[in-house]
């Protein structure tokens, strides 16, 4: 699911492109996509207005219109968002259309359809709010985590209250909003703490560092666009944030730090990457996380024994003493060629053709995504609109 710096990418690009335009028309063809009206409703109240801002709020997107009104836009897993010429041919996963006064279309496709699109009245001091007075989805969310209000010390007062596991915590958007399970895993394993690890166990220095790599990781992360690693994408195209993460879908393979493989586990539902050796887990902790880290342990060693059937078998005499060479002294530090071997390949131990089996998966799921996200835009790029004088329009805002 898109996280801070992803939602933040697409409201900057919808921003250049749609602020001063002006909604004539809205239509839905999965009603459900419109969580607070039907598409009737929605499409009645946001003709004619217009589009002062765009902005973000925690993981939702917040369009700001004329006459105290604001949409929100939640992509959950696939939902995109592109601004395109009215004569730009669509597809079947297009479920919202908003028609601009200039010939253009600001079009909401989800394939997966679990995107979801608001409409609220704006109090007067930007609160968001139903028509009959309900609170939206934005009231209970925690502070945002760029924001300059949110100092080391406000960090400190938040977390010194709460027990319980850091990644967890980092998800939980009541206590800091937008961040999810990309950014969780890297902030953790930048800043040396292990994901089931208590908070009521942090000393200063941790919750310092904390503090800083979350803020950094989403730093970095906006300046480059976001991770396109799924079906995330933004109007003005895909992010590169994926090339510079560290844990995060990088089972089995080898820690940049150490060098030791890193590991999955599930947390409630979420995979969360971690490397033990680096982000090691006080011992007051290990008891609540023997469980999970079990079970963690047995999918490693099903996918080795899987990996191990599915590989062809080595010839060769026995192996070396693990770390020396062949004439019995250590051998020379360094990535070993199995780190980069490919699945199947010849002289893999099972851990090694586990981890050869992860990085595999992993790479093929990139290229499917990658697939899908070029599909996508590839229904939805068009030129823009030309101005009067025959050439190409210049965006404004």
């Amino acid at each position: 699911m898109p996280e801070l710096p992803e939602v933040e990418t697409v409201a900057r690009d919808l921003r250049a492109l749609v602020v001063g335009a002006t909604i004539v028309g809205a239509a839905c063809d999965w009603p459900a996509t419109v969580q607070t009206h039907t598409p009737e409703a929605l499409a009645e109240t946001v003709s004619g207005r217009v589009i002062e801002a765009v902005g973000r709020r925690g993981k939702r997107i917040v369009v700001e219109l004329s006459g105290d009104r604001a949409l929100t836009v939640h992509l959950k897993m696939t939902g995109q968002l592109f601004v395109v010429t009215s004569d730009t041919p669509s597809d079947r996963h297009v479920h919202l259309v908003l028609a601009l006064d200039d010939g253009r279309e600001v079009r909401f496709r989800d394939v997966r359809k679990f995107g979801r699109v608001g409409l609220y009245a704006r109090s007067e001091v930007g609160e968001l709010e139903t028509e009959e007075g309900e609170a939206s989805p934005l009231a209970g969310l925690g502070p945002e985590p760029l924001d300059p209000a949110f100092t080391l010390r406000a960090w400190r007062q938040r977390i010194r209250g709460r027990r319980g596991r850091l990644k967890s915590l980092l998800t939980d958007q009541g206590f800091v909003a937008g961040v999810g399970n990309i950014y969780a895993d890297e902030a953790l394993w930048r800043a040396r703490l292990h994901p089931l690890r208590t908070a009521g166990t942090l000393r200063p220095d941790d919750e310092r560092r904390l503090y800083r790599e979350v803020r950094a990781i989403l730093t970095e992360a906006v300046e480059r666009r976001g991770s396109s690693i799924d079906d995330y994408t933004a109007p003005e195209g895909d992010g590169s944030m994926q090339e510079r993460l560290d844990v995060y879908q990088r089972e089995g393979e080898p820690c940049r730090r150490c060098g030791r493989p890193i590991r999955r586990i599930v947390l409630g539902i979420r995979a969360t990457h971690f490397c033990s050796f680096c982000q090691r887990l006080p011992a007051v902790d290990r008891p609540g996380a023997a469980r999970i880290l079990a079970a963690g342990v047995a999918r490693e060693r099903a996918l080795a024994r899987r990996a191990a059937k599915a590989a062809p078998r080595a010839g060769g005499t026995g192996a070396r003493a693990p770390g020396s060479g062949s004439d019995g002294r250590p051998a020379r530090r360094g990535p070993r060629w199995t780190e980069a071997a490919a699945e199947g390949a010849l002289g893999l131990t099972p851990a090694e053709a586990a981890r050869a089996a992860a990085r595999a998966r992993t790479e093929r799921t990139r290229r499917a995504a990658a697939t899908r996200r070029a599909a996508a835009r590839g229904s939805a790029v068009a030129p823009a609109p030309e101005s009067a004088d025959g050439q190409p329009g210049v965006d404004e805002g």
